[in-house]
C-alpha cells in the first residue's frame, strides 16, 4: 500500500570540472563528503535517505515542511561553506520537490512524485531549488524564504503539466513573489510580472545574431521564415522551440519533432534533454536542435540571458 511522502533529489552541478582539476581520488573523495552531509542534513530534519545517486542522493520525508526546510538550510549552509573556493570547485547543488502517494519496495521508492521530484532536479539550474505545487500544500513558512512561481511546466511521461515554484532562500534576497501557495492559481499571476528587471535574450546561429526584450517574448526558433529566429536545417522542426517571459524567467519550450538539448556555460553541467518540455534558460549557454551536441554537425544555437 502506497504512502504520502515529499520526495527530493538533490544533484552536484559541475562535478565533471571537479573531478578534471583534482583527479579521480580526491574529487571522488570531495563529491561523497558533499552527499555524505546532505544526506545528515535532510536525516537531521526528518527525512529518510532512499539512495545515492553518484553525485546526489535521495530522500523522503513524511512531512513537507520538514522537507522545505531541509533543502533551504541546505542551500544556506553550502553556499557558505563554498565561498572561499574557488567557483570551479564550488559544487553548487540542483535540488527537485515533489509530492504524493510513494510506493517502498526493497528500499527503493516509486511513484509519480519520484518522476517528478528527479526532473525537477534536472531541470533546475545550479543553487536553485523545484517544487511542485503540491510540495507545497502545506507549508506555511520557512524563515527567510519565499516560493516564486514558474508556472505550469511539462514534464516527461506526464499528460497534464505540473504547476512548479522556485523555492528562494537566500536571505539577502527577497522575492517579489511571496505566496502562501495554496491560494494561488497560476492565472493569478501575469506573464509579464518582473519585466522591470529589463532582461534580453541574445541568439547567435552562425553569422545570424539578434537580441530580444523580455517584453517581446514569447518568440519562436524553428527552420520557416515567418517565426522569429530562423535556423535553416533539416533538422530543425518548422516551429522547434519557444522563449518565453514566465514570472521573470525566461523558458524554453520545446515543441519539436526530435527534441532539444541545452548546454549551460558553467563548466561540468550536464547536457539537458527537452522532448516537449520546459526549462529555464540562465547565463550563457548553447542549443542543439534536433540532434544532441554528440553530432557535431548538429545546428547550435548560443544564447546569452543579460
Amino acid at each position: 500500500m502506497g504512502v504520502q511522502a515529499t520526495v527530493v533529489f538533490t544533484d552536484l552541478h559541475g562535478s565533471t570540472a571537479v573531478f578534471e582539476a583534482l583527479g579521480n581520488a580526491r574529487a571522488t573523495e570531495s563529491v561523497t563528503q558533499i552527499t555524505t552531509w546532505i544526506a545528515q542534513q535532510c536525516e537531521r530534519h526528518g527525512g529518510r535517505l532512499v539512495k545515492t545517486l553518484g553525485d546526489g542522493v535521495m530522500v523522503v520525508f513524511s512531512e513537507p515542511d520538514q522537507a522545505v526546510a531541509a533543502v533551504v538550510d541546505i542551500q544556506r549552509l553550502h553556499h557558505k561553506k563554498t565561498m572561499r573556493l574557488p567557483s570551479d570547485l564550488r559544487l553548487p547543488i540542483r535540488i527537485g520537490l515533489a509530492a504524493g502517494e510513494v510506493e517502498m519496495v526493497a528500499d527503493d521508492c516509486y511513484g509519480d512524485a519520484v518522476n517528478v521530484a528527479s526532473r525537477l532536479c534536472d531541470l533546475c539550474g545550479p543553487h536553485q531549488i523545484w517544487a511542485s505545487a503540491n510540495a507545497l500544500d502545506r507549508v506555511l513558512e520557512v524563515r527567510g524564504s519565499s516560493f516564486r512561481m514558474l508556472g505550469p511546466i511539462h514534464i516527461r511521461g506526464r499528460a497534464e503539466p505540473c504547476n512548479v515554484f522556485q523555492i528562494e532562500w537566500r536571505e539577502e534576497e527577497p522575492s517579489d513573489f511571496l505566496t502562501m501557495q495554496a491560494q494561488l492559481n497560476p492565472d493569478d499571476l501575469l506573464s509579464g510580472a518582473g519585466d522591470a528587471l529589463g532582461r534580453e535574450v541574445v541568439l547567435q546561429w552562425m553569422d545570424t545574431v539578434k537580441s530580444f526584450k523580455s517584453f517581446e517574448l514569447p518568440i519562436h526558433i524553428g527552420r520557416v521564415k515567418n517565426v522569429e529566429f530562423v535556423v535553416n536545417d533539416p533538422r530543425v522542426s518548422r516551429t522547434h522551440a519557444r522563449l518565453e517571459w514566465r514570472n521573470g524567467c525566461v523558458m524554453l519550450v520545446d515543441v519539436s519533432s526530435y527534441g532539444s538539448w541545452v548546454r549551460f556555460s558553467e563548466a561540468g553541467g550536464a547536457d539537458v534533454l527537452l522532448r516537449r518540455e520546459e526549462c529555464v534558460l540562465h547565463g550563457k549557454g548553447e542549443l542543439a536542435l534536433g540532434a544532441s551536441f554528440a553530432d557535431l554537425s548538429v545546428p547550435t544555437v548560443a544564447f546569452t540571458i543579460i
